[in-house]
């Protein structure tokens, strides 16, 4: 599986943080029957490997992968706990190593230019663009587009359900991250039903960069 594939399930992957494990597959239920299929679940909670088990072991429409991949053995953890994807705030050769190890595509965040000029050199065309609304958003994309061509993002940080349409109208933009789907409050009260009306109006959002093929 390459990374860039994961964009053709949906505008939109939400950015999972929970820590309950009795709450995941739930959640993913959720989240799949409003048409998300694709979930990452962030490594920043104790409970976020046991999660990703779980969904990847009870939901098996989701493609669940693990977000905030800081380390090389953090990658290879969420390896083990059978994530299929890895996502990472910045990109070392270490947290590169641990996902090839552990046979994890990996999109790697990036926020400068010369950051983004390294993710190309090891072989990256399709990045995170993190935090995107502190870094410089909507502009610092369209800034990129011309000097580094045929290079695909990923926005994520700071998006909402209001800006998201902006950023997925973008050439250079195949999908976005967000929180949104999926709020702390209606989480906690297993507010399912809410969570999957967030997760179809957000399939609703039109893209600019679109996929046909779906190989996963």
């Amino acid at each position: 599986m390459k990374t860039l594939e994961l964009a053709s399930f949906g505008p939109v992957i939400p950015v999972i943080v929970i820590d309950d494990v009795e709450r995941a597959v739930p959640l993913a239920n959720a989240l799949v029957a409003g048409g998300v299929r694709v979930l990452e679940v962030t490594l920043r909670t104790s409970a976020a490997l046991a999660c990703i088990e779980a969904i990847a072991k009870s939901v098996p429409d989701a493609i669940v992968g693990a977000g905030t991949v800081r380390s090389r053995d953090e990658a290879r953890a969420a390896s083990g706990a059978g994530a299929r994807f890895a996502v990472s705030p910045g990109l070392t050769e270490s947290v590169a190593r641990g996902c090839e190890e552990g046979g994890l595509p990996l999109l790697p965040g990036v926020a400068t230019a010369s950051e983004l000029m390294m993710a190309r050199e090891m072989g990256f065309t399709f990045v995170k663009l993190f935090p995107a609304s502190v870094v410089g958003g909507v502009e610092l994309l369209k800034a990129f587009a011309s000097p580094f061509q045929g290079t695909v993002f990923c926005p994520t940080g700071g998006i909402t359900a209001q800006t998201a349409p902006q950023y997925l109208a973008l050439p250079n933009v195949a999908v976005v991250g967000g929180s949104w789907l999926t709020p702390s409050d209606a989480v906690q009260r297993g507010d399912w039903d809410r969570i999957t009306a967030l997760a179809k109006e957000s399939t609703q959002y039109s893209r600019a960069y679109l996929l046909s093929t779906r190989t996963l």
